[in-house]
């Protein structure tokens, strides 16, 4: 870092920062069409796992206060650093969501998922979960479970949106993913497939069965709906967390946790 780099700003209100300020999760998305364009990424912690993971930092927006040697390592792969004081880059949120700093990040071209799966043995797939806090929890219950990928049906919500980087704790950078057309898609790359739902078919996630799968996707679906008639329909199990009989469900991000425990190579 030179002080060069470095550009002090009174407030979030510059122009200059209209990436972190004013722009929608689309916007950045499509930012420099028909190239990838770019995110937002919360917390040192999070923006260190984004650039070990080989995301391009575009800008650094920072609390003053975190120009110290120990972010040095994080300021040195950004080329342009804005500094506005605490008190304003908290109006972002409206609490100090931020961590000290925001990075604006370059998103990468999306992996085949034949390529990403070529050697997994256990996939979380993921259809119509659109709500950003769930794709955050369920990704980070994937990277801590060894869930090896993660499958998403294109109306799921973009893992790289803001809110879903923050919940996941930057683990949506440690855990390969990608989208799917279909969730059954899964079953052309060789997985048998799992679907979380309740027929008069389901078997408790704890069947020994699933253990001795050699490669299994497990299918959550949204909150609402839950999974497709078809995609239940098509798949070798259907699975249930057995829970007491005045609880019928767990939020999506709560049951992935139990079953991706449940299907991981102990």
């Amino acid at each position: 870092m030179t002080d060069n780099s470095i550009i002090r700003l009174s407030d979030i209100t510059d122009p200059r920062l209209r990436v972190y300020t004013d722009l929608s999760e689309i916007q950045l998305k499509t930012l420099y069409e028909p190239e990838a364009g770019v995110f937002i990424a919360e917390s040192a912690k999070v923006i260190e796992r984004a650039l070990a993971a080989g995301y391009e930092a575009v800008s650094l927006l920072a609390d003053e206060a975190m120009l110290t040697d120990e972010y040095a390592h994080i300021f040195r792969e950004c080329p342009v650093i804005y500094t506005v004081p605490f008190a304003s880059l908290c109006r972002l949120s409206g609490v100090n969501f931020t961590g000290g700093m925001l990075c604006c990040m370059r998103r990468k071209p999306l992996p085949e998922a034949k390529d990403l799966c070529a050697n997994a043995r256990r996939t979380a797939v993921l259809e119509r979960v659109m709500n950003p806090t769930n794709i955050g929890a369920i990704i980070r219950s994937a990277a801590a479970m060894n869930i090896d990928t993660v499958l998403l049906t294109k109306d799921c919500c973009d893992p790289l949106y803001r809110r879903a980087i923050r919940v996941s704790m930057g683990t949506v950078f440690q855990i390969p993913w990608t989208f799917i057309d279909s969730a059954l898609d899964v079953k052309n790359l060789g997985f048998s497939t799992a679907s979380m739902a309740l027929t008069d078919k389901t078997i408790d996630i704890s069947d020994v069965t699933l253990k001795h799968e050699e490669r299994l996707a497990i299918i959550l679906g949204s909150e609402g709906d839950g999974l497709r008639p078809e995609t239940i329909t098509g798949s070798d199990y259907v699975v249930k967390i057995p829970m007491r009989e005045t609880v019928d469900s767990l939020n999506v991000a709560a049951a992935s946790a139990v079953a991706f425990w449940e299907i991981k190579e102990h």
